[in-house]
């Protein structure tokens, strides 16, 4: 795992220097400190996808590039097996399968995102990124921090919010919950 955060983070720096943009210009386009976005470009900190998201959108390119290195080539469909999506760990809290990797120019990014039951009383990370977020759950239940609020969602229930917000999703009742996120 450690060795794809290092990949990815290369493709980051190498599509950054080529596009002229600065590590500081860069940081704050993201709104994070320079010194944390070198820590992205370094590999020795995990890049969030809702960054990778918008560390893309910046350099003009999809996120399927820095994930995967490859250009997205299919313009009229593409289909993604059950399973077979390009797996993403960004964040220790969640695991990401992108739904739609090799989609070129895509408007939005889909992920199946796994979140993994936490110790009693343990808080997860929140985050923010520009930006919408719609969420579906696919399995179990979860628990949606969003700028003060705490909602418990069921199977079948789902979220529309504004990702610019403070968020952040715990597994409910000791087991994981499995959610259809669309990054907008």
């Amino acid at each position: 795992m450690q060795e794809k955060i290092k990949e990815i983070a290369a493709r980051v720096r190498e599509l950054r220097e080529l596009s002229e943009i600065s590590i500081e210009n860069m940081a704050e386009y993201l709104q994070v400190s320079s010194d944390t976005y070198e820590k992205y470009e370094n590999g020795t900190e995990d890049i969030p996808a809702s960054m990778l998201f918008e560390i893309a959108h910046r350099l003009q390119v999809d996120m399927a590039t820095l994930l995967t290195g490859e250009e997205p080539r299919m313009n009229i469909f593409t289909v993604t097996r059950n399973g077979k999506g390009v797996s993403v760990e960004r964040r220790k809290q969640y695991k990401y399968q992108n739904l739609a990797e090799k989609f070129i120019h895509k408007k939005a990014e889909f992920f199946i995102v796994t979140v993994e039951p936490k110790p009693q009383g343990t808080k997860p990370d929140t985050n923010s990124h520009p930006g919408q977020e719609f969420d579906y759950v696919l399995e179990g239940s979860l628990k949606v921090y969003i700028h003060k609020n705490e909602i418990i969602l069921n199977k079948g229930d789902s979220i529309y919010f504004d990702s610019n917000y403070q968020h952040a999703m715990e597994a409910m009742e000791g087991e994981p919950a499995k959610f259809l996120a669309v990054i907008i």
